[in-house]
């Protein structure tokens, strides 16, 4: 019988232990990518999310930390309630209060940092990108290429290199630009784990 407990007591420790570094640990990652969301897109497929109650163009997605190689971490453990002040203040970047509070589920929960301090990174990262005009309230679809997207991008961040971005589509549709940051929120090459794959035409969807 001792021997038995023993037994469920190891087994409970393993588990215990995988669990842990399945989720990752806080603060140990390479880089950040910035997620922004075309909403016309997300809206096709999720028209009754509280993003979709007015019309928007990019959209932050979240603040993911990621390694170079290997897997990223992810839902590292802490899933405290994100206070109502936080939730209005981020509101005009995120759009959703469901959406904020997944992402600190998932990502923040992963940074090192505490919620105040992971949603003022989020904000200090999207001050450092302007959205070309071309891409502010378009009247009609936009026909183009990921090489033109990462152009007008580029000319109005010259800060930024081609490698700094990324272009998530669905089919011919953009979905999400991501743009990668250093630990210090420099502009950096994404890492090849960065999904891109825009092919040569691309649309977006008008709001």
């Amino acid at each position: 019988m001792r021997l038995f407990g023993s037994s469920i007591v190891a087994l409970c420790a393993l588990l215990c232990s995988l669990s842990a570094s399945a989720g990752g640990t806080p603060g140990q990652f390479d880089y950040w990518v910035l997620s922004l969301s075309w909403s016309p897109e997300f809206c096709v497929s999720n028209f009754g999310d509280e993003e979709c109650r007015q019309p928007r163009d990019f959209v932050v997605h979240g603040l993911t930390p990621r390694n170079e190689v290997g897997r990223s971490p992810s839902s590292c453990g802490d899933r405290e309630r994100i206070s109502k002040d936080l939730l209005v203040r981020m509101l005009p970047l995120m759009a959703s209060e469901a959406r904020i509070q997944r992402e600190w589920n998932v990502h923040g929960s992963c940074s090192g940092a505490d919620q105040q301090t992971y949603f003022e990174l989020i904000e200090r990262a999207r001050r450092k990108l302007e959205i070309p005009d071309v891409y502010e309230a378009p009247e009609k679809r936009i026909v183009s290429s990921h090489d033109e997207v990462l152009r007008t991008f580029r000319s109005t961040n010259p800060d930024f290199a081609n490698e700094d971005f990324a272009l998530n589509c669905r089919g011919s549709w953009l979905q999400e630009v991501q743009v990668c940051f250093d630990r210090d929120l420099n502009p950096r090459a994404c890492a090849a784990n960065v999904e891109n794959d825009c092919g040569s035409k691309l649309l977006m969807r008008s709001r």
